[in-house]
């Protein structure tokens, strides 16, 4: 079975989280990523949180699998030439440098446009035109910036960031779509285009359901809202919830038994509409079915802290697993708190390809993601990120088909650094 973006040479000049997991979509895909990174030094994140020594971070090799790495000093007239070249014979380039870099090294878009009509060029930038498009934005900024932190965390406490990567990772999906979008297009058109994605703005598509809440503000309380039942009034803009749930099936995390020691001793559990009868015998509360206070929807919203103290006396006798084990064949949607080491532990995840063990040369065997969509006749396979450099030489012959000579003008320009030998 082929690969669903085979043939497709994408030019990856990005660095840190947001760009790379854009690249490392597409390669998954089975897209040629051609990693340009600066020789000696390289994408920032190999050495950043580095938990064994002269190997690289899991950082990085988390952020690059299946790429291949070519040392480049974009300040050395060869090294700028080597990038022209790269430029004429790839489909897209990714890059998410701070703004006004590539005009600053003389590739603006409309040079590119110049070099390679048909070439689609993406960028990810903190903010979108306007008063603050020149500044630097980096995750939890983002989060801030997009409306995600000031509706996170319980109504009584800071704003909170998430430990979800919405701002990097969420803007560079946002940015992998974009490019497949540019791509069907040029196949109509045979040109190329420019695709952008601000951080904010991708944080804020994730959020959307607390825009919908601000507006619904103008015409009254939220009722799905535990201050609503609290008698609590609600400001001008739409509140942090705690763990409400944010949609119409009100939810909450509860505490299970062992949640005293052990800090994941918890289940998210929503109150479904058509299972609440199931619900009201499961708990042993049959008489709230048919209590006018409890019975309908929109007459449990006042009393949703008195409902989840209640599920929660009994959730509180067992452990998460056994209250999905009761709760699942009723239909009623529950699910366990897992930390990262369950995750991590749960042998039917490597089984879909979630998680896969990965062997690399200098750092040995580590756990990463794997590709999260899964398709039919496509299936992706995860490949080791690349050492620093490790197809310089590689690319540059069979790539950008260079001359013995060629290659060795390059080396001897000092573009490219030591090059060490291309992978076998």
């Amino acid at each position: 079975m082929s690969k669903a973006l085979s043939g497709v040479r994408i030019l990856d000049f990005t660095h840190v989280q947001s760009g790379p997991t854009c690249t490392q979509l597409l390669a998954w895909f089975g897209a040629d990523v051609i990693k340009v990174e600066r020789p000696g030094v390289g994408d920032i994140t190999r050495g950043q949180l580095q938990d064994v020594p002269n190997a690289d971070s899991l950082y990085f090799t988390m952020l690059n699998h299946n790429k291949r790495s070519i040392t480049l000093d974009t300040k050395n007239p060869k090294g700028k030439e080597v990038l022209t070249e790269l430029m004429k014979v790839c489909d897209v380039m990714v890059e998410n440098f701070a703004p006004g870099v590539l005009d600053r090294m003389g590739f603006s878009w409309e040079n590119i446009q110049k070099i390679n009509p048909k070439l689609i060029v993406a960028s990810i930038k903190g903010f979108g035109p306007g008063p603050f498009e020149d500044c630097k934005v980096y995750e939890n900024v983002a989060q801030c910036v997009g409306g995600s932190a000031s509706t996170t965390g319980f109504r009584d406490g800071l704003p909170l960031v998430t430990g979800a990567q919405i701002g990097d990772s969420g803007t560079g999906l946002h940015l992998a779509l974009g490019i497949v979008t540019a791509l069907y297009h040029r196949t109509q058109s045979g040109k190329g285009q420019l695709v952008t994605v601000a951080m904010q703005d991708g944080v804020l598509n994730l959020c959307r359901v607390k825009l919908r809440d601000q507006q619904r503000l103008a015409h009254g309380p939220l009722k799905e809202y535990s201050q609503f039942g609290e008698g609590i009034p609600f400001g001008e803009a739409t509140p942090r919830a705690g763990n409400d749930s944010g949609g119409g099936q009100p939810g909450r995390i509860l505490k299970c038994k062992g949640w005293e020691t052990d800090p994941n001793a918890y289940i998210y559990f929503i109150t479904q509409a058509a299972v609440w009868e199931k619900i009201c015998d499961v708990i042993g509360e049959p008489t709230w079915k048919t209590d006018p206070n409890y019975a309908k929807p929109g007459a449990r919203l006042p009393h949703l802290n008195e409902i989840f103290g209640r599920i929660e006396q009994w959730t509180t006798t067992m452990s998460k697993f056994d209250v999905m084990n009761i709760c699942n064949p009723l239909d009623i949607p529950v699910g366990p708190i897992l930390s990262m080491k369950e995750i991590a532990e749960d042998k039917s995840l490597y089984e879909t390809g979630t998680l896969v063990e990965v062997d690399h040369p200098t750092r040995g065997k580590y756990i990463t993601v794997g590709n999260p969509i899964k398709l039919s006749d496509s299936p992706s396979e995860v490949e080791r990120s690349p050492l620093l450099g490790e197809h310089t030489e590689e690319i540059l012959r069979d790539v950008l088909k260079f001359s013995a000579n060629q290659i060795g003008d390059v080396r001897s320009s000092g573009a490219v650094g030591e090059v060490p030998m291309a992978a076998e």
